[in-house]
């Protein structure tokens, strides 16, 4: 009777967690998109009520749980230290992916303004950590936990977190939609070697980290032509605009005293009559 009611608590306590996850971009956290948004205290206490909301009920559920680390790998991994070396080699692969698609995107690197920088790292250390706690440890342990097949409940966990991300929306990137899955099957894979969360929450927060660098955005990859540089070069006349002359202009740029009049760069007045 005892289990059965942890198990109960345990699957309540999931579902808060995915409710939140789900309403990250409410709190301005995760893939947010409000970085042109007023500044002051309220944004930041918004996205510290997440972060905290999401701990306690990570914690909630490594106590309610009877083997939080056997089953949910809530930890960092048997051993540490090949944890942290596969999560760095896990980082270098999305710091390679993350840089591609910036130069995909962007033709260039964007860094991104120095006010975005404290938000940015709160953002990857906060998000990464409940990612991983969510989806690689207590998801991914629980289906495991039922006899799925590991290659089955990876994969579902992986895309699970691509839904949860909201990256599948119209309008999204979906390039950042597939580095997102690719990450948490590979952050998976790592989970179930590692028997511990540790190699993914290092992959995740080097990845996010990469993206903030290469894009200049610390949450949300904005849609082709939404960027500011994109906006402002659609107001702008074309290259070359400034050589354009016709034959009715040559005469009077060929006569110095046009210019005294005012008819400069090869425009003349129209006169009535």
């Amino acid at each position: 009777m005892e289990d059965t009611l942890r198990f109960l608590i345990v699957i309540a306590l999931v579902g808060l967690l995915l409710l939140l996850r789900f309403d990250a971009h409410r709190f301005g956290t995760a893939e947010y998109d409000d970085e042109t948004a007023n500044g002051g205290v309220r944004p930041w206490l918004r996205r510290l009520a997440w972060y905290s909301l999401g701990a306690v009920l990570i914690y909630a559920v490594f106590r309610v749980h009877p083997q939080p680390i056997s089953v949910l790998h809530l930890d960092l991994g048997r051993d540490r230290q090949l944890s942290i070396g596969l999560g760095l080699l896990l980082g270098l692969l999305g710091t390679s992916l993350a840089f591609a698609f910036a130069w995909v995107r962007y033709r260039r690197f964007r860094l991104p303004p120095a006010r975005h920088y404290p938000g940015a790292a709160v953002n990857v250390i906060g998000t990464a950590v409940l990612d991983e706690a969510l989806f690689r440890g207590i998801i991914l342990g629980l289906l495991l936990s039922f006899s799925w097949p590991v290659e089955l409940a990876i994969a579902f966990q992986a895309a699970f977190y691509g839904l949860a991300t909201r990256l599948g929306a119209p309008g999204r990137s979906r390039g950042m939609l597939i580095i997102s899955v690719g990450i948490g099957a590979v952050a998976g894979s790592l989970t179930v070697q590692t028997l511990g969360i540790g190699a993914a929450i290092v992959g995740h927060a080097m990845t996010r980290c990469a993206i903030f660098l290469a894009t200049g955005h610390a949450g949300q990859v904005r849609p082709s032509g939404r960027e500011p540089e994109e906006q402002l070069g659609r107001s702008m006349p074309p290259d070359g605009w400034e050589v354009v002359t016709d034959r009715a202009n040559a005469a009077t740029d060929a006569d110095p005293a046009s210019d005294a009049h005012g008819e400069q760069g090869g425009l003349r007045p129209v006169r009535p009559g």
